[in-house]
């Protein structure tokens, strides 16, 4: 009888431990994918900071531009208006998220065509300098958005394999989304009349 219950007792045991290692290395993937959630939304702000100095130099070149400074004036504002809370990561959320931060990127596109009728801004050290942070910063979300989808990878795969799924289930851990691409950069760009 006392070998029958040492012997549950350390099954028992094993199982406590188990669990308990399962559970943290889940937590653990959780903090992860929050850190990268924040490295994100460092890098957009980072571009979000440039955009009023961008606008303020070409507006001195630019002048019967407004319509398209207007319009990153507007994306940026709605773009720093919506935020995404790790704790309550969703698809939803972030679909919000990622289509403001698209707007910003279009209009910045189209500002920087724009750009191209004003050689004298074009030559300009300020909007140059402008121009190579925002290009450093761009990069710098790809980045961030690349190791989010990565880390988000990780933590999902711990989440739904076997017998993760199960102290994952029990405490709530739930999958989180990823960043996609945007539709328009599904679209391969229309180069059409460039080259004539």
């Amino acid at each position: 009888m006392k070998k029958g219950v040492i012997i549950i007792l350390v099954v028992l045991a094993v199982l406590v431990f188990w669990g308990v290692g399962q559970y943290n290395g889940l937590v653990t993937k959780q903090e992860t994918v929050e850190k990268a959630v924040g490295n994100v939304q460092t890098a957009y702000q980072q571009r979000a900071d440039l955009i009023p100095n961008l606008v303020a130099t070409v507006k001195n070149y630019a002048e019967y531009e407004a319509g398209t400074l207007t319009a990153v004036v507007e994306a940026r504002a709605k773009a720093t208006s919506v935020t995404l809370d790790a704790s309550n990561l969703t698809e939803e959320n972030l679909k919000a998220f990622q289509a403001a931060q698209d707007e910003v990127s279009s209009a910045l596109s189209r500002l920087l065509v724009t750009v191209e009728k004003y050689p004298d801004l074009k030559a300009n050290q300020n909007y140059l300098d402008l121009q190579s942070k925002l290009e450093s910063c761009e990069n710098t979300i790809a980045n961030a958005r690349r190791q989010f989808n990565e880390t988000a990878r990780q933590y999902n795969t711990a989440v739904r394999r076997f017998p993760g799924n199960i102290i994952a289930g029990m405490f709530g851990f739930d999958k989180k989304p990823y960043f996609e691409a945007s539709e328009a950069a599904q679209q391969a760009p229309d180069v059409k009349g460039l080259f004539e």
